[in-house]
């Protein structure tokens, strides 16, 4: 199983918000500091802002911050939300599919992969991962 790029970048974005909590973040720093393209970047932003995981400050001190405690925020949660069609197969069109008995068993192991997520919360991550404030504070 492989997760999209998209959300890669919205727990990169979701990290770095968690780590500099004292202040608000600007896109350009996140990109940089993972070396992401900023037009790329503002889109999933903009989807974290629209969905309530993240608030933005327009003007010189302006940037993005957590829009609740990271110990709110459950990866499996991130994950539902930033990868809306996990499938593991496309069986659209398929032949067998009136007598296959596949889609479950693959719709169970997303299940238990995603629940699986659900009990790590951002604050977990960022409290478990000893240094990380070393690459995320400018």
């Amino acid at each position: 199983m492989r997760l999209t790029r998209y959300t890669d970048y919205a727990f990169r974005v979701l990290f770095h918000a968690a780590v500099n909590n004292d202040r608000a973040v600007p896109v350009s720093e996140i990109a940089r500091t993972f070396d992401i393209s900023q037009n790329h970047l503002v889109k999933v932003v903009h989807d974290l802002v629209k969905s309530g995981y993240l608030v933005s400050t327009r003007g010189r001190s302006g940037g993005v911050s957590l829009a609740r405690p990271a110990d709110q925020i459950r990866l499996g949660e991130v994950v539902r939300h930033t990868e809306p069609d996990m499938h593991l197969i496309d069986c659209v069109g398929c032949l067998i599919l009136p007598a296959c008995r596949l889609p479950r068993p693959m719709e169970e192991a997303i299940n238990a992969f995603v629940a699986t997520l659900d009990r790590y919360t951002l604050a977990d991550i960022v409290r478990q991962s000893d240094g990380l404030e070393r690459f995320l504070v400018v």
